[in-house]
């Protein structure tokens, strides 16, 4: 049996518009209801908003905190794991998410960008960072307009790499 999609969700904490925790909120309830599993910061903000969301859809969350004490999870985290690793926690999301969704955001997540990157795995932008003159290839920075859309081209990637993570790994994959 295939195990389910990990989307990772990436934004601002205190820095969220109430647009991007609106959209944030919209993002983890269609993970939800699309039966995958989202990972995240764990902390408020855009963070919060989507673990939020996806438990009104009855979804799993979790989230990888900065802080070594679990307590300092947001309410809608089920699953805390305490790192202990201040920013360094934003590879750990990276590394875990099948697909990223990135809503808003300040450095924390254009750090999270620029890891996504360097592994080749796409981000699928919601009104965050604009990368058009970062000179970030296009299939790896791929704005959509909607929570819907970001949701659907994400769980339509996570599923291919997980299909490809079972067909064993690559040589230039077991490098990285």
């Amino acid at each position: 049996m295939a195990r389910k999609p990990i989307i990772g969700v990436i934004g601002g904490a205190s820095t969220a518009s109430p647009e991007g925790v609106r959209l944030a909120e919209e993002v983890g309830h269609l993970i939800a209801r699309a039966d995958a599993i989202l990972v995240c910061g764990g902390l408020n903000g855009v963070m919060e908003a989507a673990a939020k969301g996806a438990q009104r859809g009855g979804g799993l969350t979790i989230g990888v905190l900065p802080t070594g004490n679990k307590a300092d999870a947001n309410p809608f985290i089920d699953v805390p794991i305490a790192t202990a690793m201040s920013t360094a926690r934003n590879l750990v999301i990276v590394r875990t998410a099948d697909a990223l969704i990135a809503v808003n955001g300040s450095y924390g997540t254009l750090s999270e960008m620029a890891h996504a990157f360097d592994l080749g795995k796409t981000v699928f932008a919601l009104r965050t960072w604009p990368m058009d003159k970062a000179g970030v290839d296009a299939r790896l920075f791929v704005p959509v307009n909607t929570p819907r859309e970001a949701v659907d081209r994400a769980i339509e990637y996570a599923k291919a790499a997980i299909a490809t993570e079972r067909a064993g790994p690559t040589f230039e994959s077991a490098r990285t």
